[in-house]
């Protein structure tokens, strides 16, 4: 198998490679090689036995499309993005990374003949606006009230035109917030989901910016990367004309994950979370869905944490090398 990862420098495309070099396969299948690219150079990751290209450019820039497809990957992964904060802060940038980019690769695509690779395409809870209801399925229409939930909806719409002519098979995967992201904060509005955790964890002050009943959809780093791995081997034929499909995740209040990083790391921790209410980070989460019947994808074989504890526990190992002390001293 022939890979190319755009956005490898992400955290998802570097775990996502770190994987496949320690590996050098996804699910049984071999691959031989990758092509790595980024707006900045992503790492070449140590270990993979096969050949390993990487580059960086953006996908919007003139010939930058057609130089990443030439090689003919079997199986690529789109993960380069403006993400929601910054979309809604820029929407010219937004709509020409998010919009103008996805539409470069798919047009570059169609345009070698006899040429169908997988297209892993990674959307958005975003694609869903209020009024909801109490579950969300797949088969919910899509009204975002973000520019960057409207940008990844047309993505998704493209997907399911491209695959409708037989030019791609494409996999649209909404991914839930992921959490506990490494590293430090970026422009997301909702990177404060994983910095009132992370930052207690590190034994460091975390500012939570909206109230404790907001609810949201979570998957850990570790389901987000077997969701790809997944998408890129599975049988597509189910998907029919509907290409992109919520992943399965936890849903759960800020209280609740307070609750369990109290739970895991005790009273001290949660002492670090200062309560700082952010207006504008409030209205942009509060317009997101919160739950989601994802029977389609789990009939389909992905899969998830259960709790928002277990997605602690996944941080703790992942991260910082230690399983969780349930029942920390208080």
């Amino acid at each position: 198998m022939r890979l190319a990862v755009i956005g490898a420098a992400g955290m998802i495309g570097r775990k996502l490679v770190e994987r496949i070099a320690a590996t050098g396969q996804i699910n049984n299948q071999p691959v031989t090689a990758m092509t790595l690219v980024d707006v900045v150079a992503p790492e070449t990751p140590e270990g993979f036995d096969g050949v390993c290209e990487t580059y960086a450019f953006d996908l919007t820039h003139p010939g930058a499309a057609k130089r990443l497809v030439a090689d003919q990957p079997d199986v690529i992964v789109h993960l380069a993005a403006i993400v929601s904060g910054e979309a809604e802060a820029d929407m010219a940038k937004g709509y020409r990374v998010n919009l103008d980019g996805t539409r470069a690769l798919l047009e570059a695509i169609g345009a070698i003949e006899d040429y169908c690779p997988r297209v892993i395409y990674a959307s958005s809870l975003a694609v869903f606006g209020a009024p909801f209801p109490v579950k969300i399925p797949d088969d919910y229409h899509l009204t975002p009230l973000t520019s960057y939930g409207t940008q990844k909806a047309m993505g998704e719409m493209l997907l399911n035109d491209y695959s409708r002519r037989g030019m791609l098979d494409g996999i649209g995967i909404r991914f839930p917030t992921i959490c506990i992201r490494p590293g430090k904060p970026n422009k997301a509005a909702s990177s404060f989901f994983s910095g009132i955790l992370r930052e207690p964890l590190n034994g460091q002050e975390a500012i939570l910016p909206v109230d404790d009943d907001l609810r949201h959809w979570f998957a850990s780093p570790r389901a987000a990367v077997g969701y790809i791995e997944h998408a890129a081997t599975m049988d597509t034929s189910p998907l029919g004309g509907q290409r992109s499909m919520t992943m399965p995740g936890v849903s759960a209040t800020v209280g609740e994950q307070i609750e369990a990083l109290r739970a895991v790391a005790g009273d001290d921790a949660v002492a670090l979370i200062r309560r700082v209410p952010d207006p504008a980070v409030a209205s942009i989460v509060a317009s997101w869905p919160r739950d989601f019947d994802t029977a389609r994808a789990i009939a389909l074989g992905f899969i998830a944490e259960s709790s928002f504890q277990e997605i602690i526990t996944v941080y703790l190992e992942d991260e910082m090398g230690r399983p969780a002390q349930t029942g920390a001293t208080q």
